[in-house]
Parts: C-alpha cells; sequence; structure tokens
C-alpha cells in the first residue's frame, strides 16, 4: 500500500487538499455550517444574485445589476449575494440605496475576491459546497447576471436540485439575452435532442432584459411560496 507524503507547505501557496487526512478539516467544516446556518436564521424571501467579480462599475450590466437589486429591495427582499466585487457589489449596492440590508457570502480565494462595502451581514467561507448550501437554503429565486464558470456552476447546480426534487421549485431569471441567449438555446435543442434531460427541465428558467419583470416573477413566486408555507407538513418538507 502506498503512502503519500505529508510534506510541510504553505498552505497558501497551495491548493487545499480535501483528500487529505487531517480529520481537523471536518471540523472547519462543520463550524462553517454551523455559523452559516445560526447567522442566516432569519432570513426570509431572499434572492441570490450571482453575477461576475470582473464586471466594473460602468458596465451595463452593473448598473442594470444596481437597479434589479434596489427593485427587490424595495419590495422587502433580501438580496444574497457572494459578497465580492462586480456584480455582487452591485447587487450589495442596490439594496443600500433602498436602506436595506443585504447577504454578502464571502468566500477565500488567492484573486478577485475582495468584500465589497454594501453588504451589511457578511460571512466568510472556505469551502465553496458550505457557501453554496447558504445559498440554497435561504433563497426563494436565483438572478444569473452575465458571468463565468462560478456563475454558470451555480446556474446549473439550482437546475440540478429542482430536478432531482431536492429543493422547492424556484425561478431562474437569467438576466441579458445577449449573454445568456446561445447557452439557452444549447440547452432548449442540443440537450432534449439526446434526450439528456426533459423539456420539463426548463419550466423555471426565465430570460429577460427588463428589470421589472424580474420583480414581477419574483413577487408571484413569492405568494405561490406564502401559500406552500401554509400548507406544508413535515413530511413533505425537502432536504434543503
Amino acid at each position: 500500500m502506498s503512502i503519500c507524503a505529508n510534506d510541510n507547505h504553505d498552505s497558501a501557496s497551495i491548493i487545499d487538499d480535501l483528500k487529505g487526512d487531517q480529520s481537523w478539516r471536518i471540523f472547519r467544516i462543520i463550524s462553517e455550517f454551523t455559523e452559516g446556518f445560526d447567522r442566516l436564521s432569519g432570513i426570509c424571501n431572499g434572492i441570490s444574485i450571482f453575477g461576475s467579480a470582473r464586471l466594473k462599475p460602468d458596465d451595463p450590466y452593473y448598473i442594470k445589476a444596481v437597479e434589479v437589486a434596489e427593485l427587490l429591495a424595495a419590495h422587502d427582499f433580501i438580496i444574497i449575494t457572494g459578497g465580492g466585487g462586480g456584480i455582487m457589489e452591485a447587487a450589495n449596492k442596490g439594496a443600500a440605496l433602498q436602506n436595506k440590508s443585504s447577504v454578502g457570502l464571502n468566500i477565500e480565494l488567492p484573486h478577485e475576491q475582495a468584500p465589497n462595502t454594501y453588504q451589511t451581514l457578511s460571512l466568510n467561507f472556505r469551502y465553496f459546497f458550505v457557501r453554496k448550501v447558504m445559498f440554497v437554503r435561504y433563497s426563494i429565486g436565483y438572478v444569473g447576471m452575465p458571468g463565468g464558470f462560478g456563475t454558470l456552476d451555480e446556474f446549473f447546480e439550482s437546475l440540478t436540485l429542482m430536478q432531482t426534487h431536492k429543493v422547492y421549485p424556484m425561478p431562474v431569471v437569467l438576466f441579458g439575452s445577449d449573454f445568456w441567449g446561445g447557452l439557452l438555446e444549447w440547452v432548449q435543442t442540443t440537450l432534449i435532442q439526446y434526450q439528456v434531460i426533459s423539456p420539463d427541465d426548463l419550466d423555471y428558467i426565465k430570460m429577460t432584459d427588463d428589470p421589472e419583470e424580474v420583480l414581477s416573477i419574483m413577487l408571484e413566486h413569492r405568494e405561490w411560496k406564502i401559500k406552500q408555507r401554509q400548507s406544508d407538513k413535515p413530511n413533505n418538507e425537502l432536504i434543503i
């Protein structure tokens, strides 16, 4: 049996190896879950807004993200972001313009991620999978602004969780038809053609360029969600 050498490395300069045998990592993971559930327990009607950290304040989508978040916050939705710059900053800023609280779920990264100053409730995570549970657990809807791999990961994970009935259905609004149109067309044609998804798996995806439509979709869903909360039985609860 081969044994991996337990070399001493500067943890800031190497990739964190989750396959390692250091059992203390389990305690760190548990502590992140515990802190997240404890500090976010009062969040209701959260909307997670995803998007690139690289977009600047003069980018049209940054400006639209501010507008979308401001509209949602004005109607008592809690804005939840990844806490960094770009679209995340824009969304937290939109809530701040309405003097509303918003959440930043910050992640430790070697570059890009620095907490923006607009978040009022700030949490820090080392592990992406813990952070993503918090997005799902405390959101009743997602808004996907233009973004890279992280945004795509969050988009497809939300669809996977709904497809597999691990979470209640929620709207996933893709903002920006010029950005998302090609991907959505591929999903609607190629994936359906190869029968690797079902047509009704796409029922919860909406695409728009109108902040008012985002608000309308989320208001309608909130009314549905309120009715579900009133009628839920303990044995009907989903996993997350």
